[in-house]
């Protein structure tokens, strides 16, 4: 009898439970595929509920095409957020920024002139009155430095320029003081001593209060003789001035009338040119290139610092870190100011003087009646008539020479 052999029953699939079957009675039922029977489907590695219509109890929430599971998409970015989040930070960078930037140039400026020594002072008027001083100072300048900015190697300092500027709410008014302006030295103490010198009536030129007691007797003189309060000082030397020029890359200037001056160094030709600092000291130094001497000079260091300011004192030299850290480092390092005087206050000085050519700005020289013993005399009403509306904050009509 020939041999048949038989084939292999077909591997079963393995069965699920129906599904109208709940967990328990699947268990105490004896259901197999929980561990104890040889029947696959919860051992052998397959996901449970993978299917199309996958699930415990049904109803999976896989979709269509055996998708193993639900996949949650990423949200989309809250970018209001982001942008508040980043201006938060810009904010406080800016900040942060400012309070140091502010330390640090306080920090720097000299308050080395006390106006609480000067004494008999006339009362406030309106407005804030600044006694802006150039000095020849040498102070801190190389050989090098001085030869090629023809300062000379004078001891000590002396007064170069000195101008009142009057910051208010009718414009601000630059008045030029000669340094050979006559004046009278009235009683005062010593800014070291704190002795009492009496008045004797003695005339002198302007200049020579700075050099017998500094600026606190400049400061006396001047308002003895115009009758008008002084506020802040603010006192500059050659050498700061030229590093300050340079710091914001030159100042342009348009000369009406080409000159030389072979003392200052000064030679120009007329039109609009950029000076640098060298350029820029002999132009506010030159005198005898002039036939008006002393007057002439007070206008171009007028026409001079209302420029500077000008071109300091905007949003390209502010807002740039390159050139704002430079030009207030030349500054500040070299000015010497009162004791009371706040940075605020010295850029409230600045913008008052770069309003002084535009707007409602005015400038002048102090109104002079002739001279005497080569001293320029000024005019007594003239004067009383300017340092009324300067005081009483008015519109000044008074004209100068």
């Amino acid at each position: 009898m020939p041999h048949i052999q038989r084939r292999p029953a077909p591997p079963q699939r393995p069965q699920v439970p129906p599904q109208s079957q709940g967990y328990d009675d699947r268990y105490q039922g004896g259901q197999p595929g929980y561990g104890n029977s040889p029947e696959p489907g919860y051992n052998t590695g397959q996901v449970y509920g993978g299917g199309a219509g996958g699930g415990r109890g049904g109803g999976g929430r896989s979709g269509g095409g055996g998708d193993a599971g639900y996949v949650q998409g990423r949200p989309a970015p809250d970018w209001r957020r982001r942008i508040k989040l980043g201006a938060l930070t810009l904010v406080v960078v800016l900040l942060v920024v400012s309070v140091s930037t502010y330390f640090w140039a306080d920090g720097k400026l000299k308050r080395e002139v006390d106006l609480a020594k000067v004494i008999e002072r006339p009362e406030a008027g309106d407005g804030t009155n600044y006694l802006i001083v150039g000095s020849d100072s040498r102070e801190g300048m190389s050989a090098e430095e001085k030869k090629r900015l023809r300062t000379g190697s004078a001891e000590g300092k002396r007064t170069d320029s000195m101008m009142i500027l009057h910051d208010g709410s009718s414009g601000p008014t630059l008045v030029s003081l000669p340094r050979d302006s006559q004046v009278e030295i009235p009683s005062f103490k010593g800014s070291e001593s704190g002795k009492m010198f009496q008045g004797t009536g003695r005339q002198v030129k302007l200049n020579a209060a700075y050099a017998e007691d500094g600026p606190e007797l400049l400061v006396r003189t001047v308002e003895f003789n115009t009758g008008l309060r002084i506020d802040h000082y603010v006192e500059i030397g050659f050498g700061g001035f030229a590093q300050i020029v340079d710091a914001i890359g030159g100042v342009e200037l348009d000369i009406p009338k080409a000159f030389k001056d072979k003392k200052s160094g000064a030679d120009f030709q007329a039109g609009k040119q950029t000076l640098n600092g060298e350029q820029s000291l002999a132009f506010v130094r030159t005198r005898y290139a002039f036939a008006g001497s002393d007057l002439d000079r007070t206008k171009n260091q007028q026409k001079f610092l209302a420029a500077l300011a000008g071109q300091t004192a905007t949003p390209s030299t502010i807002l740039n870190p390159f050139k704002l850290y430079p030009t207030m480092g030349a500054g500040l390092d070299t000015l010497i100011v009162d004791k009371d005087m706040s940075l605020w206050s010295l850029a409230n000085m600045f913008f008052a003087m770069k309003g002084v050519t535009g707007g409602d700005g005015t400038s002048m020289n102090m109104p002079i009646s002739g001279s005497a013993n080569g001293n320029l005399v000024w005019d007594k009403a003239k004067v009383k008539q300017l340092v009324e509306q300067l005081k009483n904050d008015e519109k000044v009509t008074v004209k100068g020479n």
